[in-house]
């Protein structure tokens, strides 16, 4: 009887995993490598892959490779390993964040192959293009290209040239927010959005990457909020919360000009804006208030 059981539970499997394909439309499938221990990194990496009726999962233990199937004009390989690294996992597309690794159980705490000085661009190329005779660099030691730099040591700012129009669309969001144009305020929250969807991570440094994978989520949550409503009130309250990622990732990255981390004392028990402007401008109560606030930080520039 329990290996008639078994056999059942094997079947309903199968079936689920068939209607689940067969929900899925535009069908592309491919075989990746992600790293990982047990069958509690096989639970987790195919929950965070998978999404109903768009993306499939399903990672063996044993060989290390996954199996991702998705409707090609819904999403993406490299959307789907980047939800996969949030949650702990490497590729070589994408690092995991060191902080979320290091929360993994120790039983799912695979041995980290990818060497953490190499960009996430140049992993997704291979390891074996970039190093003598296809010898992989422990971890820890020092690694040079080919052209002898460094490359935890290569400069960050044109990272930063790619940031560049995600910040211009937030700014104009946030003077929309000034003039209480809800309509404006919904357009250039699109703008943005796209500009989030634009931003290639391959091409980030680790420092960068670990900030961008730590809000990328919210930021597309925060503003799809914004430009989905034409409730003024409702666009700031999105506003305040998108403004708290945007300042990490001016943290980061060297933007182009002075930029202004300004906060307002009244607007939710306080909150926080970015602005070029030194003058106070404030997006969550425009004309009714409109000077209120200071600025409490400036930012570096290149």
């Amino acid at each position: 009887m329990k290996s008639i059981s078994k056999v059942l539970m094997v079947i309903a499997v199968l079936l689920s995993a068939i209607s689940s394909f067969a929900q899925i439309k535009n069908v592309k499938t491919e075989t990746v490598k992600i790293y990982g221990n047990c069958e509690m990194c096989k639970k987790t990496i195919e929950n965070a892959g998978t999404v109903k009726n768009v993306a499939t999962v399903e990672w063996n233990k044993d060989t290390k490779m996954a199996t991702l199937t998705y409707d090609d004009k819904k999403t993406s390989q490299n959307e789907i390993l980047e939800r996969i690294a949030r949650a702990g996992y490497d590729s070589k597309e994408f690092l995991a964040p060191d902080d979320v690794y290091a929360k993994l159980p120790e039983c799912c705490k695979y041995k980290r192959e990818l060497h953490p000085g190499i960009t996430i661009k140049q992993a997704s190329k291979g390891m074996d293009m970039n190093m003598d005779h296809s010898q992989k660099t422990p971890a820890g030691e020092e690694h040079s290209n080919h052209s002898g730099m460094n490359m935890e040591n290569a400069p960050s700012t044109k990272n930063a040239d790619q940031l560049q129009p995600l910040f211009n669309s937030y700014f104009d969001l946030k003077d929309a927010l000034v003039k209480t144009d809800a309509g404006t305020a919904a357009a250039k929250a699109k703008e943005l959005l796209s500009a989030i969807k634009a931003v290639e991570m391959g091409k980030l440094e680790k420092e960068q990457h670990n900030t961008w994978m730590k809000v990328m989520k919210d930021l597309e949550t925060g503003t799809q909020a914004v430009s989905q409503t034409k409730d003024i009130e409702k666009q700031r309250k999105s506003f305040a919360m998108l403004s708290e990622k945007m300042y990490l990732l001016a943290k980061v990255f060297k933007l182009s000009g002075t930029v202004y981390y300004q906060h307002c004392p009244m607007y939710n028990n306080g909150s926080n804006w970015l602005s070029k402007s030194k003058e106070i401008s404030n997006p969550f109560y425009g004309n009714k208030m409109l000077t209120c606030g200071s600025t409490t930080e400036t930012l570096s520039v290149k």
